[in-house]
């Protein structure tokens, strides 16, 4: 009889998940995967398959759980106050192994090799951006932006900016705590 595995696969994807997020692509081989999922070569290979099969899972993960976040947000307070208070929520979780997007850092590193994982990263990027659009068509019908303004323009704007506002979050000596808030303030004028 084969024995039980003695592991959480959602516990072990949000190790390999929080491991690519630091360390990317590159950065993290198979004996460093091995090591935080404490995980032999071949349990390893019967439960992902490859490196690539569990950062795909592990890119999934990551976007899905972005976009849960935002939408417990938009539950409790609604579209405009959640854009508020998302820029805030992007750099100040603690438990996060990087400020900078998984999924940008993503796309960054592999789309000059043309890898499949860099067109997954960005149509989940794209998948926010949506979730963005959506946001401010809904804030357009309530009468909150102005009409004049397009929901995808919009969008794109501040999926730039909080993208911008993570990396600035990386970096010594920048108050990024000022620019969410910037981003924030900045929703007030449309």
């Amino acid at each position: 009889m084969p024995r039980k595995p003695n592991h959480d696969r959602a516990e072990l994807i949000d190790r390999a998940r929080d491991l690519f997020w630091r360390q990317g692509w590159a950065g993290t081989s198979l004996k460093d995967l091995e090591a935080v999922l404490k995980m032999k070569p071949g349990s390893f290979y019967a439960a992902f398959g490859s490196k690539e099969a569990l950062f795909e899972i592990a890119l999934d993960k990551y976007a899905e759980d972005g976009a849960g976040r935002l939408a417990e947000l938009v539950e409790a307070h609604g579209p405009m106050a959640a854009l508020k208070r998302y820029p805030e929520l992007a750099i100040c979780r603690e438990e996060a192994p990087a400020k900078a997007c998984m999924l940008s850092k993503t796309l960054l590193e592999l789309q000059a090799h043309g890898h499949p994982l860099a067109q997954r990263a960005s149509a989940h990027l794209m998948g926010m951006e949506e979730q963005f659009a959506a946001l401010f068509a809904q804030m357009q019908q309530d009468g909150e932006i102005a009409p004049e303004h397009d929901p995808k323009s919009l969008a794109r704007r501040y999926q730039s900016d909080l993208l911008g506002l993570r990396v600035s979050a990386e970096r010594e000596g920048i108050d990024a705590h000022a620019i969410a808030r910037e981003i924030a303030e900045g929703l007030d004028r449309l």
